[in-house]
């Protein structure tokens, strides 16, 4: 056991080291939503119903930039030096994705500080459901931008990927109007985006009124895709790592 959790520990701690040395990336991160947000909820008079979107905003821009590492680690050679280790490739996926997620997961959390200019009084019991809800968005988000990054030998071109794929996922996961108010073919993607369940268990766990889906229906997807992205992610080093053997 020890041959798995501690790979998977170091480079845990290796994400959180490397972001304490770039500590810009914390306002860059928190500074753009909380922009968006501001300018769209004064504008719609509605700070409160474009909160948690611009919350999950902030988790994915965390995560955008928190893969890009694997980009960085290929061309600085570490990546290779992994593959070629003994430790489990599943190891070193999870180690990285838990790394970037806690990551996102720490700048949600400070984004959560917010929730007042939004008119939200959070309980402590509703703070740890929060947390909790984040941390599941954070991990399905890094994972998705791992998947895309193992991939992509440019930042340039993985900026362009995450950004044509992530932010029409964001528009239409109930980040900027709700599922109820959506029409024709744009309320079927919204059904399908797994990025709707995600806000929609946020939303729950800040006693949003009348949020669709289901607070069941929606920790069930989210954790489904979640663990689906890890499993996908791990097959995907797995692959590379016999590829780079043979």
């Amino acid at each position: 056991m020890s041959n798995f959790f501690l790979p998977a520990a170091t480079l845990w701690q290796r994400e959180l080291v490397r972001f304490w040395r770039q500590k810009s990336r914390l306002l860059g991160v928190i500074a753009s939503p909380l922009v968006i947000w501001l300018l769209i909820g004064y504008g719609s008079n509605s700070l409160g119903r474009f909160y948690s979107g611009a919350l999950v905003l902030t988790v994915m821009f965390s995560a955008i930039f928190s893969t890009i590492s694997i980009i960085e680690d290929r061309r600085e050679g570490f990546l290779l030096s992994m593959l070629v280790s003994p430790a489990p490739r599943t190891s070193m996926v999870l180690g990285k994705i838990l790394g970037a997620a806690t990551l996102a997961w720490i700048q949600g959390l400070i984004f959560l500080a917010f929730a007042p200019l939004a008119g939200l009084k959070i309980t402590l019991e509703e703070l740890l459901s929060a947390a909790g809800a984040i941390f599941l968005v954070s991990f399905t988000l890094t994972g998705l931008g791992f998947l895309i990054a193992w991939k992509m030998e440019s930042t340039a071109g993985f900026h362009a990927i995450m950004n044509l794929l992530l932010l029409p996922m964001w528009m239409v996961s109930g980040a900027l109007f709700p599922l109820s108010e959506a029409h024709g073919w744009v309320k079927g993607l919204m059904w399908v985006n797994p990025l709707t369940y995600g806000i929609s268990l946020v939303n729950h766990t800040l006693r949003y009124p009348v949020v669709t889906p289901g607070t069941q229906v929606s920790l069930l997807v989210t954790l489904v895709f979640g663990l689906g992205l890890l499993l996908a992610c791990g097959m995907l080093a797995a692959r590379k790592s016999t590829r780079s053997a043979a």
